[in-house]
């Protein structure tokens, strides 16, 4: 079927989803965004230029076919784009509400500087709500059991999607996991403001009407080493182990997607007083705290009545800012070395974060956390960008006599995240690059493959923290490397 109206751009202007007044999302944990119905879904979906080479599709990690399933709605076909959504996207009713499309397909896309572009993210989110809401789940009725069975290590967006993946190809896919509830950071870090969590539930349910089994509260750990159980921040750390040994001799081959824990620390004076948290660690504390997954009421982080100031300037910093607004906090400030064209997080995020009464230190740089005993201030100094630095940003550099000291009561560091590899993986035979991330190219014959052939890995523990969306790439990459493995 042809498009209704080639020229649609003209006519239709862009339209964002309602948005909740600020004096009500203040004071709540709920996402925020309104939805479109079936008839603003279609017209803007129809604003598609369908250019020849969608830039929109490969700037997208997972390249989704994002003109195909736009065209599908626009002609109100929601059970063949969903069906086009999934060919692609493990993950796609998350990624529409999570990824920073101002940074990837609509930020591509050919009518950015014109009229506006095309509402990608919204009406991706729009199309999966729609399909499950109405009883759609995947038809994996002609896939053929192979008798393979993988294990899946980590429930976040890379294990996610390799498990997905393999139950579409007949490989029965058990994931482990130390938390109580799947989905990772989606549920354990991301803030209800932004993902519900009932939204990963749901996929949850969806994954387990595939045959895909979910072993939870449960940590890997190093052959009969109970030493070896660690916590994430209280996450509702695991209850029981199962040794790595015991996965590499009950499964046909074993994934792993344990992503990265280890918070990047400012490095400066007074970090180690009271007072100080790291982003993850106050992000989780808050869903233990919303959920009772909590193991004691000591775990949780309350910015309640404190002057908060947040260092950082992804899309953590904002989650941690507004998190901080939403517990009362008497002022958040968040301090960020560059300007805000050059904020590494979502545009869409900081304008949440201003509209939520957050204010923004640009071109300030800690060089000392003060206080007596626990946390009274942060010495900043403010910098000016110089020369490019080697990845083309230019390097913030320190304005001479620049200091000054914001007082607040606590400080939080969104500085990005760094491997967290348990000791058990060089034992066997997996191998670590000099930063402590696993080695396991795509491009070989069995892509993300380990230096252990049996054992496949993806996501934030192989590249370093970054998008969901492209963890949920290397998940459905790994899958596909598994397959070739199995020769099934």
């Amino acid at each position: 079927m042809s498009k209704k109206n080639a020229l649609q751009f003209l006519d239709i202007p862009r339209q964002d989803p309602a948005k909740k007044a600020v004096e009500v999302r203040i004071e709540e944990y709920a996402e925020i965004y309104g939805r479109f119905d079936a008839k603003i879904a279609a017209d803007q979906a129809g604003r598609c230029l369908h250019c020849g080479n969608p830039y929109c599709q490969w700037k997208c990690p997972v390249h989704n076919y994002i003109p195909n399933w736009l065209q599908l709605v626009n002609e109100g076909n929601v059970e063949q784009a969903v069906e086009v959504c999934h060919r692609t996207n493990s993950l796609p009713e998350i990624c529409g509400r999570v990824c920073p499309q101002d940074r990837l397909c609509e930020g591509a896309c050919t009518l950015f500087d014109t009229n506006g572009p095309v509402t990608i993210g919204t009406v991706e989110r729009y199309i999966t709500d729609t399909a499950l809401e109405s009883g759609w789940r995947p038809d994996l009725s002609a896939v053929v059991d192979t008798g393979k069975r993988v294990a899946v290590v980590g429930a976040g967006p890379a294990g996610l999607a390799c498990a997905d993946v393999l139950a579409r190809n007949g490989v029965k896919a058990v994931v482990y996991d130390r938390h109580p509830e799947v989905g990772g950071l989606l549920t354990f870090g991301i803030p209800e403001f932004k993902l519900e969590k009932p939204i990963v539930q749901r996929r949850r349910a969806v994954l387990e009407g595939m045959g895909i089994e979910f072993v939870l509260n449960t940590e890997i750990v190093g052959k009969d080493d109970e030493q070896g159980r660690s916590s994430v921040a209280g996450a509702g750390s695991a209850g029981a182990t199962k040794s790595f040994d015991d996965l590499l001799g009950e499964y046909d081959a074993v994934f792993l997607g344990t992503g990265t824990y280890n918070y990047m620390q400012a490095s400066i004076p007074g970090e180690d007083l009271p007072g100080v948290h790291a982003a993850l660690d106050f992000l989780i504390s808050n869903v233990n705290h919303c959920y009772g997954w909590e193991k004691s009421p000591a775990d949780f982080v309350d910015m309640a009545g404190q002057r908060v100031v947040v260092l950082g300037g992804g899309d953590t910093a904002m989650d941690c800012t507004r998190t901080s607004a939403r517990q009362k906090a008497a002022a958040v400030h968040c301090a960020y070395r560059r300007d805000e064209a050059n904020m590494p997080g979502s545009k869409k995020e900081v304008q949440n974060a201003k509209e939520e009464g957050v204010k923004f230190l640009w071109n300030r740089q800690p060089v000392e956390i003060v206080g007596d005993g626990k946390v009274q201030g942060i010495k900043l100094v403010t910098t000016a960008l110089g020369e490019p630095d080697e990845r083309g940003r230019r390097r913030p550099e320190v304005v001479p006599g620049s200091e000054e000291v914001v007082e607040c009561d606590a400080v939080i560091v969104a500085f990005g995240f760094r491997p967290s590899p348990a000791e058990w993986m060089t034992a066997h035979g997996i191998d670590l690059d000099e930063r402590g991330r696993v080695v396991a190219p795509e491009e070989q014959v069995c892509a993300m493959q380990t230096s252990n052939p049996k054992v496949f890995a993806g996501g934030d523990m192989v590249r370093g923290s970054t998008l969901v969306v492209t963890a949920i790439w290397d998940g459905r990459k790994a899958a596909e490397g598994i397959l070739d493995y199995l020769q099934v």
